[in-house]
């Protein structure tokens, strides 16, 4: 017999800053965000610090401590700043995880203390884990510092650890305190990192916005050497996208198994466990973005030219489209082991496959089947484009190399010439 249906609604919100010098002294914006629900307290913040941004920035935690001290109202710190080991090693280390839960348990840290976490994507997913397993949920201000966590993952609601091999086992939907985007970050990045955070932008801009597609293609030439203002511009245009996507499309906490903003992750996901996490994830997600536009086509969902479209823009941005773990093939050698990706996606949707794909620039529809023939030609194509592009390099480095000898026997002549 039915009793209840028991049913209410609990509102989330956080503010995102776009912010200068998050850790000057005379930039207010860290404070305003730790104490907006609570500005008459004294509130502890533990900050944990991504490796890689210890590394870049060797100052940071002497920073963070004056900052505090300049904002001793507001702001006390719980402890010295902990680093933790940036990439996806923080992901795969359920050592590092429970350490940091033992350090907040030892420190008191309750459900009105702040974990500041300052890093990449891999890093704010697992500190943001451990402190909403900690009472349930120890408050969490972000701290992004890298394109595809500024721009995708650190504005977003769900953190989590890989295990038992699989991308994002454990985790949960916890909202973060406050988001706060600091460009200064971005100038520590390697160019190889830079490039990488793009594709999430790409993906926005393929199943959301037609504008931001045109932009890319237009500042492609920039932002693959990497230059700093456009740089920011993206990550401003791919946050806003996803933030509205988050408030608006009806399933924050994703019950369901539609997962637009999961496009080309089926792939992708399964090409970082094959590469052992040597594709870094954005540039896992940029072939698995050129492996179902060129699949859209195939299996007559795109319209005719939107492959060539996309495949253009990713290799104008610097990306690699071709990795040669998409040729391994899986156990028992009859498949390519990256299809394995699809049965694993659909585990992790509930059981349902749902697969974003594109029906032209800015416009996405959702399949439920993906076969597995057209997945395979798709690959296919990907290895030829990628061996005409190298035999196309090749001859022009040929061709590079004769004018470079003709050019210098022109310039001896010209010097013999003008000696004589």
């Amino acid at each position: 017999m039915l009793l209840h249906v028991q049913r209410f609604v609990v509102p989330f919100e956080y503010p995102v800053y776009f912010t200068d010098g998050v850790f000057s002294p005379s930039n207010g914006d860290l404070a305003a965000a730790v104490a907006s629900k609570e500005p008459h307290r004294r509130h502890r913040v533990l900050p944990v610090i991504d490796g890689g941004v210890a590394a870049a920035w060797p100052t940071i935690a002497e920073d963070i401590a004056r900052y505090a001290g300049a904002h001793a109202e507001r702001l006390s710190l719980a402890a010295d700043a902990i680093v933790v080991p940036g990439g996806e090693a923080a992901k795969n280390d359920g050592a590092a995880t429970a350490a940091l839960q033992a350090r907040l348990d030892a420190l008191g840290m309750d459900r009105h203390a702040f974990v500041m976490i300052v890093g990449g994507g891999a890093v704010l997913d697992m500190a943001a884990y451990a402190a909403a397993t900690v009472h349930r949920g120890v408050r969490v201000v972000r701290i992004p510092t890298t394109v595809l966590a500024q721009a995708d993952s650190g504005v977003g609601v769900k953190n989590g650890v890989n295990a038992f091999g699989k991308k994002n086992l454990l985790g949960t939907f916890a909202p973060p305190f406050a988001v706060l985007i600091d460009p200064r970050f971005l100038e520590t990045l390697p160019l190889r990192d830079r490039v990488a955070g793009m594709a999430e932008a790409v993906k926005v801009a393929l199943i959301r916005d037609v504008r931001l597609f045109s932009w890319l293609s237009e500042q492609a030439p920039a932002l693959a050497a990497g230059a700093l203002g456009p740089l920011a511009e993206l990550v401003r245009r791919s946050a806003e996208i996803h933030l509205r996507h988050i408030a608006s499309g009806g399933d924050p906490f994703e019950l369901g198994s539609a997962r637009p903003l999961d496009f080309g992750h089926w792939a992708a996901h399964k090409l970082e466990s094959l590469t052992r996490h040597r594709l870094r994830h954005g540039e896992a997600v940029a072939i698995g973005i050129a492996l179902d536009a060129v699949y859209g086509e195939l299996a007559g969902v795109s319209r005719a030219g939107t492959a060539a479209a996309v495949l253009a823009l990713l290799e104008a941005l610097g990306f690699a489209l071709w990795d040669d773990a998409l040729a391994i093939a899986a156990e028992g050698g009859e498949r390519l082991a990256v299809l394995d990706g699809l049965a694993e996606f659909r585990e992790h949707l509930g059981g349902e496959l749902t697969v974003t794909l594109l029906e032209e620039v800015g416009r996405a529809r959702e399949v439920h089947v993906m076969d597995e023939r057209h997945v395979t030609a798709a690959i296919e194509r990907l290895r030829e484009r990628a061996g005409r592009r190298a035999q196309g390099g090749r001859r022009a480095a040929v061709a590079g190399e004769a004018d470079d000898g003709g050019g210098a026997a022109r310039a001896g002549g010209a010097a013999s010439g003008v000696r004589s």
